[in-house]
């Protein structure tokens, strides 16, 4: 499938669980249509970890038939919190629990491992420039989006010109912990949401999986005592609410309308900050049927407040090939950086 004469670039996306690897020419087609999936081994410590990547670097060209030496640059995504050139965040996070993780530079060790150019972005960012390139095509350099991935947490990636703003520490397109007024989204007398970065009332409060278990159900099956979600453990409910939504359960619904909402009036926030000219939503919430996806879209859209000059241009769309998203992300980011050449030196004065 590959040749030594077409130079290329992978894609390495790194979770909890799993890695996924892709690879694209410098022509810019992908050579891998699914997944390509080890184990990630990041429980095990860095070192593991490492080896793992590597491991998934050399299968995925096993699979394509591409020789190492066609390979010029590599794209790695790990989930956050980490800085912009890939150093774990000295916190630890949920998926680099051990105090090994915290502060490793987890970019640099694959670098070294590898002997290739690596490019570091966290898996929000990388699956927001995805999303951008695979709507925009060849606008894509000419064009800017905000994407809202919706998962455990609330990622996502800020994209001007066809490149994520990914900030001085790394800690742009944060959108999970961008404040949203509460006022009409909550009922009369709810709660105000918690997030566990410490904040009250962010995006992430509302519009997560863990924002369902920890605020939105606990309300709402007050309201529905009788509802068969009343009796499951809350960590197993929560991950059964979309199934009900799917089905137009009434509990369900106003869960989903309210993280709609909150989407919503994140990408208000968006629209009067970058003014960008797409709005992209990805994640489990909307990796549903058809009906309830469209549904949920269309909550989102009729919750953001935009000007009229920039709702007759602005795009609302959904991420695709989400489980893909991460690993093309950062390849399309490592052959762009390939395309730019090396940075230029700077001028010492004399």
């Amino acid at each position: 499938m590959g040749g030594a004469d077409v130079p290329m670039v992978v894609g390495l996306d790194n979770g909890g669980t799993s890695n996924n690897a892709t690879v694209l020419t410098v022509d810019g087609r992908f050579l891998v249509d699914g997944l390509v999936e080890n184990p990630s081994e990041v429980r095990a410590g860095p070192a593991a970890a490492i080896e793992a990547l590597a491991r998934a670097f050399d299968g995925v060209l096993a699979l394509t038939g591409v020789p190492r030496t066609a390979v010029r640059a590599v794209g790695l995504d790990t989930p956050g919190p980490a800085s912009a050139t890939g150093v774990i965040s000295s916190r630890g996070s949920t998926n680099f629990s051990q105090p090994a993780w915290r502060g490793y530079d987890v970019r640099t060790a694959l670098e070294r491992r590898l002997g290739l150019p690596v490019l570091y972005h966290n898996d929000g960012n990388a699956a927001a420039l995805y999303a951008h390139h695979a709507h925009f095509g060849a606008e894509a350099m000419r064009r800017s989006s905000v994407s809202a991935i919706v998962g455990t947490g609330l990622g996502g990636g800020v994209v001007e010109a066809g490149r994520v703003v990914a900030g001085a520490a790394g800690m742009a397109g944060e959108l999970g912990h961008v404040h949203i007024p509460l006022t009409g989204l909550l009922a009369p007398d709810q709660p105000v949401p918690t997030c566990a970065c410490g904040f009250a009332g962010d995006a992430e409060s509302v519009a997560s999986l863990t924002a369902i278990g920890r605020n939105l159900l606990p309300y709402w099956l007050g309201r529905f005592p009788d509802h068969p979600l009343a009796a499951e453990p809350p960590e197993r409910a929560a991950k059964l609410v979309r199934g009900y939504g799917e089905r137009g359960d009434a509990l369900a619904r106003e869960v989903f309308t309210q993280q709609a909402m909150a989407l919503g009036r994140l990408f208000t926030v968006a629209a009067n900050f970058t003014d960008p000219h797409a709005y992209f939503v990805g994640g489990g919430v909307v990796e549903a049927a058809p009906e309830f996806r469209d549904w949920f879209l269309a909550t989102v859209r009729e919750h953001t407040v935009l000007r009229e000059e920039q709702a007759a241009s602005a795009t609302f769309a959904l991420v695709p090939e989400r489980d893909m998203a991460g690993a093309r992300g950062v390849a399309i980011a490592a052959l762009e950086a390939l395309r730019a050449g090396p940075a230029p030196r700077p001028v010492v004065a004399g």
